[in-house]
């Protein structure tokens, strides 16, 4: 099977010329695996990760999780010779998490900034958006809460299931870069638990994309960026559908996305491992503002190229992020196996794009 490129070969591959003499910026995500404090958050189903809870999770443990969130972070800033100017996050459970991991060590530096509203999630974790003040001004904000509007989908609920179900809001953070007007989606999306959240996860995408296209007639000319654990591939409805994700950004229209881990994804790179098959749920898509910019703005740049081919994403792994032995070798490190804490990182893998003018 096809699998991501071993370590050596994708550095060979790696384009390391963006950034020479011009403005460069990373933008990312990254699902940081049940980041949760040892404190009960009233209203929240955050009992297993109590000292007393199933995890039995202890100061300890919460300090060498952070300590671990920190390393993946400053490591893809030593490869890229930047921080990241955004980080969407996800699986947090409130700000107090993040104001812990950005003050860690390895990370202070960055002096990186905080976007966060408490959501209505059952479980109790959220998503958020991190960035360096330095190179990008918040305009406004928004927490966009999911909703059932939907004039093409059909839906597996009830009413009444409908009115208890809840699940992440997405965030949309509006900033400026280098002065140019930015929006920044990051969501988490439905569980796949069960085989079931087609519908909810296509009409995930599908608010995502008509808030989007109010924000591009709000804003000519703004460049939106997707980001998040989808909970599907590039290639499912939700994203290649319901958020017009193209492959290829010759197909890219004026409402359309550019996806470029479509690409990635049919090439054998992964970023989360389900039963011996590779996925990629974290998925980062921009529109045709970003792709196919005016000259002298920014615009995406390929990270990585293979013989006649070029990569726009890449899944960032290192060998202290992936199990090197056991039933589950070669896949993410992740927190806990098997209900063991084992001291990993997480079970998905952060992937960025490039944008440079």
């Amino acid at each position: 099977m096809k699998r991501i490129l071993s370590i050596v070969l994708l550095l060979v591959l790696t384009v390391a010329s963006y950034g020479a003499g011009k403005r460069t910026y990373v933008i990312g995500f990254y699902n940081l695996e049940n980041l949760f404090d040892t404190y009960h958050d009233e209203g929240k189903n955050d009992y297993e990760y109590l000292p007393d809870g199933g995890n039995q999770w202890t100061e300890a443990k919460y300090a060498k999780k952070l300590s671990n969130m920190a390393r993946v972070i400053a490591a893809m800033k030593d490869d890229n010779k930047r921080w990241h100017t955004v980080l969407g996050v996800s699986e947090i459970e409130n700000r107090h998490v993040l104001e812990d991991l950005v003050v860690e060590p390895a990370i202070a530096a960055a002096n990186y900034q905080i976007v966060h509203y408490d959501g209505p999630d059952r479980r109790g974790v959220d998503v958020a958006l991190l960035y360096k003040p330095e190179q990008m001004t918040v305009v406004e904000s928004e927490s966009i809460p999911f909703d059932f509007n939907s004039q093409k989908i059909t839906f597996s609920m009830d009413k009444e299931a409908q009115d208890n179900f809840r699940t992440r809001d997405i965030l949309m953070v509006h900033g400026l870069i280098d002065g140019e007007h930015f929006a920044f989606y990051v969501c988490h999306l439905p569980s796949r638990i069960g085989g079931k959240g087609q519908d909810l996860r296509a009409r995930g995408g599908e608010i995502i994309y008509e808030h989007s296209l109010k924000m591009m007639q709000k804003y000519p000319g703004i460049k939106c960026v997707v980001m998040g654990d989808m909970n599907d591939n590039p290639t499912d409805d939700s994203m290649a559908v319901y958020l017009h994700g193209k492959e290829k950004i010759e197909d890219v229209g004026e409402e359309d996305y550019f996806s470029p881990f479509v690409s990635m994804l049919k090439a054998g790179y992964g970023s989360l491992a389900y039963r011996g098959e590779w996925n990629i749920y974290d998925c980062i898509l921009c529109n045709q503002a970003l792709c196919k910019a005016p000259k002298g703005t920014l615009q995406i740049q390929p990270i990585i190229k293979k013989g006649k081919k070029q990569f726009y994403g890449r899944i960032f792994n290192k060998p202290f992020m992936v199990n090197q032995s056991g039933q589950y070798k070669d896949t993410p490190f992740r927190t806990f196996s098997g209900g063991a804490f084992i001291g990993g990182y997480s079970d998905h893998y952060p992937t960025y794009i490039v944008i440079q003018k």
